[in-house]
């Protein structure tokens, strides 16, 4: 997973991109494969959550997520996703 956040004017600006396949159902059975796709995508910063969503098959390969949050200068933003086989990748980045 790629991270850029960046802190400015009291607000951190968080623009990720996950690198997955995204395989839906439909997609699957023509390739003659199993579904697979992120579920659940959350980040935190130390112990608060400060962004969380569940996603569904219908988002594109590698998909890319923005998102902001208030405070966050000069600590850790752990970006975690999971997906429909239950595989998950955590990755951490310090925000400027």
């Amino acid at each position: 997973m790629r991270i850029k956040a960046k802190f400015k004017d009291g607000v951190t600006t968080v623009k990720a991109m996950a690198k997955h396949p995204m395989l839906s159902y439909i997609q699957a059975k023509k390739k003659g494969k199993e579904a697979n796709f992120i579920t659940y995508i959350v980040g935190k910063v130390g112990d608060e959550i400060v962004y969380e969503a569940s996603t569904s098959q219908f988002l594109s390969k590698n998909p890319y997520i923005k998102f902001k949050f208030k405070g966050g200068q000069g600590k850790e933003l752990v970006l975690t996703w999971t997906d429909l086989s239950g595989k998950s990748k955590t990755t951490k980045k310090k925000i400027k």
